[in-house]
C-alpha cells in the first residue's frame, strides 16, 4: 500500500537567526526521526536557507510563482502549513490542509495601523477557512483564533513547541565575557519584547545585564532608562550571537529575563530552564503557561515592584535550591513529542471521515 504523501512547508527558514528558523529546523528534523517511514515527507523549502536537513528528506523550493499556481498541487495527500505566513498559499493545493499559527502579534503589538491589523486577520480567516485543522502553539494562540474566528473553534488543536537543550562547546567562550554576576535576555531588540524595563533591576547591585539579539532604534530607548539608573556602563547590548555563544550565556548567567509584551510561545525561557536558571517573565500573553510555577512573574513594570520580585525570587531560588524544579519544568517541552502530536494529527486528517 502506498505512503501518503505529506507535504511540510518550512519556508520561513532562509533566516538563520530567526525564531522560524529554530521552529523548522527542530520539527524538521523530530518529524523525520519520528515518522518511522509511515508518510512520505517532502519539506517546502526557501533554495537560499542555509538548512536543508542533510537531505534526509525530499524536497520542493519555493517560487514566487507559487503565490498564483502550485504545479504539485495535486501530488500531496496533504500539506501542512507551519506558520501563517505562508508564501505557498492553502488555496493553492488540491489536499487536507492543516495551519499552524504561531502569533497574534500584528493584534497585541500596537504599532500597526487599525488597517493592517484588519488585513492580517482578514488574511488568516481566509487559510483558516480552507483548512481542516488548526494548530496553536500555546492556549493564549488558540483563544486568539477563538476570538477573532469564533467559526474555526471546531478546527483548533494545541501543540506545544519544543526545546533543544544546547550544549556549550568546551573551551567556548564569546567575545564579550561579563566580568560580573550578570542576568540574560535575548530576543529581537524592539519595543514588544519591553526590555527598556530591565535596567531597574541593577538597581541596589553590581549585576550586568546582556542583552543579545538583532538591534533596532529600541537600543537607544534602553540605554536611556539605563542612564537613569546610572548603571550604563552596566548595559550591554551585543547583538545577534551563535548558537554557542547563547549556550554559554544561559549556562553562566545568575537568572534569565522576559519581560515581553507579545509571545506566541516563549522558547528562550525553555532553554534557560534547561540550565536551571531562576527566569523572571512578564505574566502576559503565553509566558505563565511554559513557565508554570517554576518562573517568577513580573505583575506590574513600575522599577520598585520588578526590584521586589526580583530580590524576592532569587532569595527564593537560592534558598531552596530550585534549580531542579526548573530543569524538570523545561523536559516537559520537547520536540519529538511535539512530533510524535503532529503524526498523530496528519493520521487524524487523513482517517476516512
Amino acid at each position: 500500500m502506498d505512503k501518503p504523501n505529506i507535504l511540510v512547508t518550512f519556508d520561513s527558514m532562509k533566516h538563520a537567526n530567526s525564531g522560524f528558523f529554530y521552529f523548522g529546523k527542530s520539527l524538521g528534523d523530530a518529524l523525520i526521526e519520528e515518522n518511522k517511514e509511515e508518510f512520505g515527507l517532502t519539506y517546502y523549502l526557501s533554495k537560499n536557507a542555509t538548512y536543508q536537513f542533510d537531505n534526509k528528506v525530499y524536497k520542493e523550493f519555493l517560487s514566487t510563482f507559487h503565490k498564483l499556481y502550485f504545479p504539485s498541487s495535486k501530488k500531496y495527500d496533504l500539506v501542512h502549513f507551519t506558520d501563517q505566513y505562508c508564501r505557498l498559499r492553502p488555496k493553492n493545493v488540491a489536499a487536507k490542509r492543516i495551519l499552524t499559527v504561531h502569533d497574534f502579534n500584528h493584534v497585541h503589538e500596537g504599532r500597526k495601523s487599525p488597517k493592517k491589523v484588519a488585513r492580517f486577520i482578514k488574511n488568516l480567516k481566509q487559510y483558516i477557512s480552507v483548512c481542516d485543522y488548526v494548530v496553536a502553539i500555546s492556549n493564549f494562540v488558540a483563544n486568539d483564533i477563538a476570538t477573532y474566528m469564533p467559526e474555526a473553534k471546531d478546527k483548533i488543536r494545541v501543540i506545544y513547541n519544543g526545546a533543544d537543550k544546547l550544549i556549550v562547546p568546551k573551551n567556548h567562550k564569546p567575545q564579550f565575557v561579563p566580568s560580573k554576576p550578570f542576568i540574560f535576555t535575548i530576543g529581537y531588540v524592539v519595543g514588544k519584547k519591553n526590555f527598556h524595563v530591565l535596567p531597574a533591576l541593577l538597581k541596589g547591585n553590581d549585576y550586568i545585564l546582556v542583552i543579545s539579539g538583532k538591534e533596532s532604534a529600541y537600543r537607544d530607548r534602553i540605554i536611556a532608562e539605563a542612564k537613569k539608573y546610572n548603571c550604563e556602563e552596566r548595559v550591554i547590548i551585543t547583538g545577534p550571537i551563535s548558537e554557542a555563544d547563547k549556550a554559554w550565556y544561559y549556562q553562566n548567567c545568575e537568572a534569565f529575563a522576559l519581560p515581553s509584551k507579545t509571545e506566541g510561545f516563549g522558547l528562550p525561557v525553555i532553554e534557560a530552564m534547561h540550565f536551571g536558571k531562576p527566569v523572571f517573565l512578564s505574566n502576559l500573553t503565553s509566558l505563565p503557561e511554559v513557565g508554570g510555577d517554576a518562573a517568577y512573574y513580573f505583575d506590574s513594570f513600575a522599577p520598585e515592584a520588578m526590584q521586589q520580585v526580583f530580590n524576592a525570587g532569587m532569595k527564593d531560588f537560592k534558598t531552596n535550591n530550585n534549580a531542579a524544579e526548573v530543569m524538570a519544568r523545561a523536559q516537559k517541552f520537547n520536540w519529538d513529542k511535539s512530533a510524535q502530536q503532529y503524526l498523530a494529527l496528519y493520521r487524524e486528517c487523513l482517517a476516512p471521515a
